[in-house]
Formats: structure tokens, C-alpha cells, sequence
């Protein structure tokens, strides 16, 4: 196993996990009008988050070498290639319950803080088991090699996110309003609180990115152990999460066969993983890479290659969700039937998570 031990101060953890928050702060505070945002914006947005994520690479090129830096780059595009499905499952919940185009980057906000967190436990509890027991790592990439056959095999199974056991347990907890009330995830009625259908929505995406989180943070911890290069490549890499959902959002059906590059990602992950355990040790950081990129380009390629005669929607007026409230007259129109997304990642459980 990678473990790339190196020692990282306490105020070194504290300054990027401040510098992320700052940057998250940032980003809400740039979208606090919930304006919708278009594909311009949502770009450049992008470019800056990417380019944050590999500067950072920089910086570990020139504090630790480029055993380090090369390891992290490897967790990044990785972590990086397992987001963009995220946005595929997104997309279907957004639409699913119509959620207004304005409202949808405060729930990807409040979405990635809780994306982090769980990012956060989940790299702890894995590194620790994975340095204390050597089966957890058979175990580990067992689970990524069934993850990536189940993404390979399961593109057409329907997806239903109010039959996810998270939401139905919410609704049965909390009383909830089956309408949206502006950007608010609470209303008071009657002196009582009550959450909104936003709220609702909310979870959905909460409860869809934790089970992403697992297998997310095998995969890199497939790369390396270290919690400190996992954890700035998650964070990293899923703070863009938001704006590459506005990015992508016209471009997802183009995208029929990135489902079979992840796969691949996760099951060479998995053997990764198992292999590091064997006589055969763990596999050299520049194969790694040169694996992950060639993935990434050749399921995109060919995506892109099959598409190339289906019109690509990227304007700033065009989204995947439809808006459930007739914003003139304030009243609810009925939710637009949930569209097919061509590559959504399946959980190990499909038909009961969103």
C-alpha cells in the first residue's frame, strides 16, 4: 500500500480546510441573489475551481516532490471523473421534482458541505482500517470491482428518489409542505416549523452523494493512504461539484458512454487495491495516471465521436430541470416527468437509492 508517509502540521491541515470553507463562503456569497446560472458563468466558474484544485499540486510539487504531487493528481482526476456522474443522478433529481433553475446551486451548496464531511469521516475510517488490518483492503476492492460492474451493466434501470428509505424517512419525521416556498428550507405555519419540499430535495442529494462518498473514497484510497493527500483530493476535486453541474448540465445525454470509462476506473481501482496486498506490490503512480487519463479521454471521446450529430444544448437559457412554479402568477404546476439520464452511476442498491 502507498502510503507516502510525511509529516503535515496541525496548522497545515487547518489552513486548507480554512482555505476551502473561505472559498466556499466565496461562492455562496457570489450567488446569494439565487440567480440562475448560465453556461458562461458556470464555465468560468469551473476553470477556477480547476485551476484552485491543480495549483494545489503545485504547491505539494514544491513542499514534498513529485512522488507526492503526482499521487495527488492521480486522487484529483480520479475523484474528478467520479463527480461528473454525480451530476448525471443531479440532474434526475432536480427534474424529477422540478426544482426551479434559481434554487438548484443552494441545494449543490448546502449538498457539497455535507459531500465534504462524510468525505472527511470516510477517509479516516478507511485509511485506519486499511493500515491496521491488510484483509480490508481485499475487502475494499472487492466492493469497487462489483461497484464498476454494476455501473457497467445497470444504465437503463429506472431510478425513483422518492422511493429512497432516506426521504421517505424524512417525510414520516418531519412534517413537510409538498410545495417549494421560495429558496427556504423551513416555513412556519401555525407557529409550527415545517420543511419544504427544497428540504426534501436537500436530502435526496445528501443521501445520493453518501453512498457516492463510499466508493469514491476507496478509489483513492486505492492510490494512497495518506489522509492528507485524500482528503485535498476529494475536497478539490467536489468543490467544482456545483458549477460543473451548470456546466454539463445542456451537454449529459452527449455523455452515452462515460459510464463505461468509470467503470473501468473503479474495477482498475479495485485490482489496485487487492494488488497491493499481494507479491505484486502497488502499481507505479505514472501507470496510474496514464490509466485514469486514457479512461477519462477515450470514454468521453468515443461519447462525444457517437454523438457529434445530436445538438448540444449549452445556452444559458436551457436547463435539464423545469421549473415547478409559474413564477407570474406564484402557482404550482405539476412536476415535469423524470427524464432517462443516459449514464447515471448506480449505487450497490439502485432501486432504492435516487
Amino acid at each position: 500500500m502507498n502510503d507516502l508517509s510525511f509529516a503535515v502540521p496541525l496548522w497545515v491541515w487547518a489552513a486548507v480546510t480554512l482555505g476551502i470553507l473561505v472559498m466556499l463562503a466565496v461562492d455562496l456569497i457570489a450567488h446569494r441573489d439565487n440567480h440562475v446560472i448560465g453556461f458562461k458563468e458556470a464555465a468560468v466558474w469551473s476553470g477556477i475551481w480547476i485551476a484552485i484544485g491543480l495549483g494545489f499540486g503545485l504547491i505539494l510539487l514544491a513542499w514534498q516532490g513529485g512522488e507526492v504531487s503526482s499521487t495527488y493528481y492521480a486522487g484529483y482526476l480520479i475523484e474528478k471523473a467520479l463527480s461528473i456522474d454525480n451530476v448525471f443522478v443531479f440532474a434526475l433529481v432536480f427534474s424529477f421534482f422540478a426544482v426551479p433553475d434559481a434554487y438548484q446551486h443552494k441545494v449543490l451548496f448546502w449538498g457539497v458541505l455535507g459531500a465534504l464531511a462524510a468525505r472527511l469521516v470516510f477517509i479516516f475510517v478507511g485509511a485506519e482500517l486499511l493500515q491496521v488490518f491488510f484483509w480490508t483492503a481485499y475487502v475494499f476492492g472487492a466492493f469497487l470491482i462489483w461497484t464498476g460492474w454494476k455501473m457497467a451493466v445497470s444504465k437503463d434501470e429506472e431510478v425513483h428518489p422518492d422511493r429512497n428509505p432516506i426521504v421517505r424517512l424524512v417525510k414520516k419525521l418531519i412534517p413537510t409542505d409538498p410545495k417549494f416556498h421560495g429558496d427556504k428550507f423551513f416555513i412556519r405555519v401555525s407557529g409550527k416549523r415545517i420543511a419544504t419540499l427544497l428540504f426534501v430535495v436537500l436530502v435526496a442529494v445528501e443521501a445520493t452523494d453518501l453512498i457516492f462518498a463510499i466508493d469514491s473514497v476507496a478509489a483513492v484510497l486505492a492510490i494512497t493512504t495518506n489522509t492528507f493527500l485524500v482528503w485535498t483530493a476529494n475536497a478539490f476535486a467536489v468543490l467544482g461539484l456545483r458549477s460543473l453541474y451548470f456546466c454539463l448540465a445542456g451537454l449529459l445525454r452527449r455523455f452515452q458512454y462515460l459510464h463505461y470509462g468509470l467503470a473501468v476506473l473503479l474495477v482498475f481501482a479495485g485490482v489496485k487495491l487487492i494488488l497491493s496486498e499481494t507479491p505484486v506490490g502497488k502499481l507505479p503512480i505514472p501507470l496510474t495516471l496514464g490509466v485514469i487519463v486514457a479512461t477519462i479521454t477515450v470514454s468521453i471521446g468515443w461519447s462525444l465521436i457517437a454523438t457529434r450529430n445530436q445538438p448540444a444544448d449549452g445556452s444559458d437559457e436551457q436547463h435539464p430541470a423545469q421549473t415547478g412554479l409559474d413564477e407570474t402568477s406564484g402557482t404550482d404546476r405539476p412536476p415535469a416527468e423524470p427524464t432517462q439520464q443516459p449514464a447515471a452511476r448506480r449505487s450497490p442498491h439502485p432501486k432504492d437509492m435516487p
